[in-house]
């Protein structure tokens, strides 16, 4: 081929001439797009489970030296929010619609046959991974997926949900919620893989060393191309899993209890400027006993659990510091946009003395404390399946009230971490508030990619997604999200400048008389001046009636508008087909 031979990108006429002989025609060769001369890389990091309390740079006194680094290098978000739960989170952040548009309003496997639950993501809401493949990015994810519906996760499914029908060249994960971080259910790419690990094999150390050979083998062929890495942790989703040397270095730490760690979590939090001063800690819900007034046992059992959690998140933290060592060793860190975030609040799944093996709780059977001692020794090894209780979860989300699944800041108020080559402040703290579709909109931002009205032949939804990329460069750039609103299992929510109203519906009872069945007529609405009492801790339904009423009335317009009804029951729900 010769340097003025005719050329075409594939979706386009052909331009050369078809004649009857070779001598008659002109010849013209396709070609793929390739992105534009200097285009970033782009790599989000998806933590699971992860509070806005969990951090070290988020105050936390859990050891996170490698984000802490990140975050010195770049910026923390203070005013972050996500859907409260995981496979909606996920769907906001990789298309940039809210979660009921792309039928994610759950998570998949609590699929429900109405059109914003069904589980399947529609054509309309394009992936933004598609789009920069589109305009010649290399596109890999890794780990955790939870975007396909149950129905769809068989070995005989169709693909088109599964990572490649979405966007992505290469894949390798695990495809549902959760799995055992010592013997984890893999894919690569389409197929399901017999896996029989090694000695000494942890899935978060695997998945990292995926990601850079996934970086490498690109290198190796094109060192030019432009690459979208999207790499979502199984951590510190349950179950807790972490090598004992992890775990043991926290030995004693959590001696004093999740109380003790709250307030001291809150009074850095203030000090370092990750929250306004004057910032109230949210007191504790009395579902959440007092730590002096669990038994010696359970206050032992409840540590541990809380030492494998954090030998869980710096097990994490020390394989994400090899991803970014590598990064920066080869150049590529300072052509990269660096996006980390949780996609909810701390977990509270693991009840009120959590758990040896979490399926004990999800299939109803009573504590057993004595039998949890006896299992003390091998928590967090290959033969548990652990989730601390839900004292740490409240812990975890210091300053907020309430965690994972529910729509106050607990549950969706949450850690990110931007870094960007240009950020000037580094260090710094942002307060503009911003969501999770927000994410997917700053992305393409960033790229100078759009979002086409038509993708893969496809009319295309529009990105609900605002980007924040002017907060990249200047501190005081207006905030873009002016209204945002929440559900999840009926828990309700609605952000409209600086104010917020919220309700709370029990998925299962926290306390006597609770009733997760009980008509969503019967919520009780909150009312919250978040501008000035982010930490939801001064209610003024009372005071501020017709506030509250306007916001009830805006959370029903958006519910409309985003295909949020019909409100889900408890546990009760039908959940099947």
């Amino acid at each position: 081929m010769t340097d003025d031979a005719l050329t075409y990108f594939d979706d386009e006429p052909f331009p050369g001439r078809v004649g009857l002989t070779f001598d008659e025609s002109v010849p013209a060769w396709p070609q793929a797009r390739r992105a534009p001369e200097g285009a970033p890389n782009v790599v989000m990091i998806v933590l699971d489970d992860v509070g806005f309390g969990q951090l070290g740079c988020f105050g936390s006194p859990i050891d996170t030296p490698n984000l802490d680094a990140l975050a010195a290098d770049g910026l923390r978000y203070r005013n972050f929010h996500t859907t409260a739960m995981c496979s909606p989170t996920r769907a906001c952040i990789l298309t940039g619609r809210n979660h009921h548009t792309c039928a994610i309003g759950g998570i998949t496997d609590l699929a429900l046959g109405f059109p914003g639950y069904n589980g399947r993501i529609p054509k309309s809401c394009g992936f933004v991974p598609a789009v920069l493949r589109q305009q010649g990015w290399a596109t890999f994810a890794v780990g955790k997926w939870h975007l396909t519906p149950s129905d769809e996760t068989h070995t005989a499914a169709p693909r088109d949900r599964w990572p490649l029908g979405q966007g992505f060249e290469r894949y390798y994960g695990f495809i549902g919620a959760e799995t055992n971080q010592y013997f984890p259910e893999l894919v690569i790419d389409n197929t399901p893989i017999r896996f029989e690990p090694p000695e000494g094999y942890h899935l978060t150390e695997d998945l990292v060393d995926k990601s850079i050979d996934a970086v490498n083998d690109l290198r190796g062929t094109d060192p030019d191309k432009p690459f979208f890495l999207y790499l979502a942790l199984g951590a510190c989703h349950a179950p807790h899993q972490a090598p004992p040397e992890f775990i043991d270095a926290y030995a004693g730490r959590f001696d004093d209890g999740w109380d003790a760690y709250r307030a001291r979590t809150h009074a850095r939090q203030i000090a370092e400027g990750i929250m306004p001063g004057g910032t109230d800690l949210a007191p504790r819900p009395p579902w959440v006993p007092e730590w002096e007034s669990l038994t010696d046992d359970e206050r032992r059992g409840a540590a541990r659990m809380m030492e494998v959690f954090a030998g869980f998140l710096t097990h994490t933290d020390h394989h994400l510091g090899r991803l970014l060592d590598f990064l920066r060793a080869t150049g590529e860190l300072d052509a990269t946009l660096v996006v980390v975030l949780s996609d909810n609040g701390a977990s509270a799944e693991g009840g009120k003395y959590g758990t040896f093996n979490e399926n004990f709780i999800f299939s109803g059977l009573p504590h057993d404390q004595a039998r949890t001692m006896e299992l003390l020794p091998e928590l967090g090894g290959p033969m548990s399946y652990g989730h601390y209780p839900w004292g740490w979860a409240y812990a975890g989300n210091t300053p907020f009230q309430r965690w994972k699944r529910e729509t106050h800041e607990g549950g969706i108020g949450d850690p990110l971490i931007v870094r960007a080559p240009e950020t000037a402040d580094r260090g710094a703290v942002r307060d503009q508030y911003t969501h999770a579709i927000d994410v997917a909109a700053t992305i393409l931002d960033y790229t100078g990619v759009t979002m086409p009205t038509v993708l893969d032949g496809h009319p295309q939804e529009p990105v609900a997604g605002a980007s924040f990329v002017e907060s990249l460069m200047v501190g005081d750039a207006p905030e873009h999200r002016r209204t945002q609103y929440y559900e999840q299992f009926a828990c309700r929510a609605i952000y409209h400048d600086g104010w917020k109203a919220v309700t709370f519906h029990p998925f299962f009872p926290y306390m006597p008389g609770e009733d997760p069945n009980a008509p969503h007529s019967e919520d009780r609405w909150e009312l919250y001046h978040t501008a000035v009492d982010p930490s939801e801790c001064h209610d003024l339904a009372e005071a501020e009636p017709e506030m509250l009423r306007a916001l009830q009335e805006r959370w029903f317009e958006e519910a409309g508008r985003y295909g949020v009804m019909p409100l889900k029951a408890g546990r009760g729900m039908a959940v099947g087909r």
